[in-house]
């Protein structure tokens, strides 16, 4: 199983980082209309879901800035921003580092039990068969999110 989940993370992941290396930087920061936020906000919760299921979750470690939790966790919205958010190229670069560390991810790691398991999940592998699912559909939301935003008729 862990080789495939490697290659789905690696396919899913590539399209995210596609998708924000070609988005506009003057929209990241507009919620369209029916949104609750925006695709700035989309990239660092993919990029801050993904950090707590794979490292945080299993193994108390987190690589991100402290902040991203207060500013992309479920439940936050830019409305709630009060401090000084990090520009897409920056999501785009911790995206990219992100990836290197799941890389060193080891099968035998994948199979482990998880000390605490929590959400339903008993073992990492478990945490990232969900963590590729979440990253799709909120690729997905970004895509939908570009085409209201751009879309003139």
């Amino acid at each position: 199983m862990s080789e495939i989940f490697f290659k789905q993370f690696e396919q899913v992941r590539s399209w995210t980082i596609e998708v924000a290396t070609s988005m506009p930087e003057d929209i990241v920061h507009i919620k369209p209309r029916g949104f609750r936020n925006n695709i700035l906000w989309q990239m660092g919760h993919i990029l801050s879901s993904t950090e707590y299921f794979l490292f945080d979750l299993p193994y108390k470690q987190n690589h991100l800035p402290v902040n991203y939790l207060e500013l992309f966790n479920t439940g936050t919205s830019p409305d709630q921003w009060n401090e000084r958010v990090p520009i897409l190229a920056q999501l785009i670069t911790d995206l990219e580092r992100q990836s290197n560390h799941i890389r060193q991810i080891s099968n035998a790691k994948l199979n482990q039990t998880l000390e605490n398991p929590m959400h339903g999940f008993q073992t990492l592998e478990d945490c990232a068969s969900f963590a590729i699912l979440h990253e799709a559909l909120h690729v997905g939301k970004i895509e939908e999110m570009k085409r209201m935003l751009t879309y003139s008729e």
